[in-house]
């Protein structure tokens, strides 16, 4: 078992800022958290990748707090504004076997970075008491490879964000100047050490997914079991980043996993002080900050198409903005694309 001490978080060198916080003592480092982990949200979501969410649904937690500060984060009342609450080893070992009891494919640990010491120990007791679904790691990929060889042994599926390969970029738009260089070194740690392992599985029942198609019991869908799934937004109006990263990506991860170019950018709508305001609508300034347009859209399947991915997944084009979540809800996203299991506020939710 991976154990961690005090010391993990004495002078916090967790992530690549190494902002030396002595969070053991109660104090919170640039992430906004001490050493205590917590949680804002347990469910089975419906809206990731398929090779993830499969047949019943990725069995996601969501952390509070985070290593980057991304002036456009649609998650910023966790990431950024603190909503979520301590929760004991005992009660992450309770999640995990809920959402494997409910269904779960596998247990997607989504932002949890800044937990790694402790989490890697929580990971390995709740494998101990019988959670035998693959766990992922799903990260902006803001992280030293030191912290991830504690994941190594526990984590078969990766989901990184490569957000952009633009240092100027990333220093207004996340206040991470050096994102590139560490986002970079740690995609290319998970590509050499997490090959993909891909199995057909059969649905046990009749049912719709959250995209409106039908399935029935027997029918297979592909299923990850280890790799990596390498994520990127484009962001609008900024199409040269975008291709930047489409070429890093083919020469780096092409035949090694799967890339998801996703074009859901999505303004949200903030609510927060009026200082904290207008310094994200700074941040904000360096990109059109509105949904992807139709032209945009053609200009990326006509990229996607001159690279020839090996695997890649892109979506179709929505003005949909009803899924963007709000935490403070016991229910924030739609019944269609998620099925709370634990929330914050109110702890487990009862059995069916």
């Amino acid at each position: 078992m991976n154990r961690c001490t005090s010391g993990d978080y004495a002078a916090c060198t967790q992530c690549p800022r190494r902002c030396g916080t002595d969070r053991s003592s109660g104090k919170t480092g640039f992430c906004g958290e001490t050493d205590e982990i917590r949680i804002a949200l347990a469910c089975l979501h419906f809206g990731e990748e398929p090779l993830v969410t499969v047949h019943s649904g990725s069995g996601t937690i969501f952390f509070t707090g985070c290593t980057l500060r991304c002036a456009f984060c649609q998650n910023y009342q966790i990431s950024q504004g603190g909503t979520g609450r301590a929760v004991s080893a005992q009660e992450f070992v309770e999640m995990c076997l809920r959402l494997q009891d409910a269904g779960a494919e596998n247990i997607n640990l989504v932002t949890g970075s800044h937990f790694i010491p402790r989490l890697a120990e929580y990971i390995s007791m709740a494998q101990a008491a019988g959670c035998s679904v693959p766990f992922c790691w799903n990260s902006s990929a803001y992280e030293s490879v030191e912290s991830l060889e504690l994941l190594k042994p526990l984590v078969k599926i990766w989901l990184p964000d490569l957000k952009t390969l633009s240092a100027s970029l990333s220093k207004k738009l996340f206040a991470a100047e050096d994102y590139p260089s560490a986002a970079e070194k740690a995609v290319l740690w998970m590509l050499d050490n997490f090959p993909m392992k891909i199995v057909p599985e059969r649905a046990k029942a009749d049912y719709v997914s959250a995209d409106g198609n039908a399935y029935r019991a027997g029918e297979c869908k592909d299923k990850m079991l280890e790799g990596v799934i390498i994520r990127h937004l484009f962001l609008p109006g900024r199409f040269e980043e975008t291709a930047e990263t489409l070429a890093w990506l083919k020469e780096n991860a092409d035949g090694k996993a799967y890339i998801s170019l996703m074009n859901q950018y999505t303004p949200v709508p903030f609510s927060e002080k009026k200082e904290r305001l207008e310094a994200r609508q700074k941040s904000l300034s360096v990109i059109e900050n509105r949904l992807v347009s139709r032209e945009e859209d053609v200009d990326l399947r006509d990229l996607i198409e001159a690279y020839d991915f090996d695997c890649l997944f892109y979506q179709e084009l929505s003005d949909d903005t009803s899924w963007l979540p709000d935490f403070t809800r016991p229910q924030p996203f739609s019944n269609r694309l998620a099925k709370p299991v634990w929330h914050w506020k109110n702890g487990f939710v009862p059995a069916e």
